[in-house]
């Protein structure tokens, strides 16, 4: 998985961030990238190689690949653009905060709350909430945020609270350490577990979706059944991958699409006869059933591996209480 997956690369310019430094003997034969890591800490490796690839933070004076190797007494040159927060106000937006330690924070997102800002959408976000309730975030790229979740999906988000946190957290995205679990209530019985795997890019007629194509990102999905109902059953769902909509793509493309989630084809469908109560639930199903429950990584300062979970909204188990009582009666 690619690490712009959980961090997009699509920063506006403000302040300028200016550093120099000259290398010592001992980087004699090392990557370029590890000791200006190691020289400035503060920030995060993953920034420090997209600025030596767009040749902000140069070698003597030129552009240089991560992976170079160095010699030692070269001149290190940092002049790079910073994201320009001047739209991020914060807000005292309540959060649901499951855990905070000195280098993170795990929020538990209600749905309909968007997680970034941007044009046309500056405020009543994730972000200016965060900065409202951690203040220092504003220091941090993205303020903290190491991956994301649809406006419409609920649950567990790990915010960093230093460069050097939210690098180490990228870096699990990436090598696919992270584990990220979630529930999903779908249209459909599926016979048991299967997997989707089809490369996910933007949908040529809608912009507003994703669709599976050839010349797409590789995307997999792996969907466990937990619950049969009548028409319908709740998944577990394990990415792999980090797409955008990748579950409510997969799952649809497999003939699942998720509850109230009419972008990707859900209808509303209901069993033979269903019980009054069970049509109001599906009915009040205004956005997507799918809830990111459980969440684990290795702690960037303990290094020893934590899991999160998160209870399913009020909204879910309205939807699973009235499908249980719908197939039990």
């Amino acid at each position: 998985m690619d690490p712009r997956d959980s961090l997009e690369e699509d920063d506006f310019s403000g302040e300028t961030l200016e550093r120099e430094a000259v290398l010592s003997s001992e980087a004699f034969g090392r990557r370029v990238d590890q000791v200006v890591a190691e020289l400035w800490p503060d920030l995060s490796r993953a920034r420090l190689q997209r600025w030596l690839k767009s040749g902000e933070l140069t070698v003597d004076g030129q552009r240089s690949k991560p992976g170079e190797k160095v010699l030692g007494g070269e001149r290190l040159q940092l002049l790079a653009q910073q994201e320009d927060r001047t739209h991020w106000r914060p807000e005292p937006i309540p959060l649901a905060v499951v855990h905070e330690d000195p280098e993170l924070i795990v929020i538990n997102k209600p749905a309909g709350l968007v997680v970034h800002p941007g044009a046309g959408n500056w405020d009543g976000t994730l972000c200016n909430a965060l900065l409202h309730h951690y203040p220092e975030l504003s220091q941090v790229p993205r303020a903290g945020l190491v991956h994301r979740l649809d406006k419409d999906t609920s649950g567990l988000l790990v915010v960093a609270r230093s460069e050097r946190a939210q690098g180490a957290l990228a870096a699990q995205l990436a090598d696919r350490s992270m584990g990220r679990h979630y529930l999903a209530l779908v249209e459909g019985v599926p016979t048991g577990p299967f997997e989707a795997d089809g490369a996910i890019g933007r949908d040529p007629h809608n912009r507003l979706r994703m669709a599976l194509r050839e010349d797409g990102r590789a995307a997999r999905t792996f969907f466990s059944l937990v619950e049969r109902f009548r028409a319908h059953a709740l998944l577990g769902c394990r990415l792999e991958t980090g797409r955008t909509h990748q579950i409510r793509v997969h799952s649809s493309a497999a003939g699942f699409p998720i509850v109230g989630d009419r972008i990707y084809g859900a209808r509303g469908r209901l069993p033979p006869a269903p019980t009054p109560a069970l049509m109001a639930a599906l009915r009040s199903a205004t956005r997507q059933a799918l809830h990111a429950a459980e969440l684990y990584f290795v702690h960037p300062t303990h290094e020893a591996r934590v899991t999160f979970e998160a209870p399913l909204p009020e909204d879910f188990e309205a939807w699973l209480l009235a499908l249980r009582e719908d197939r039990d009666s």
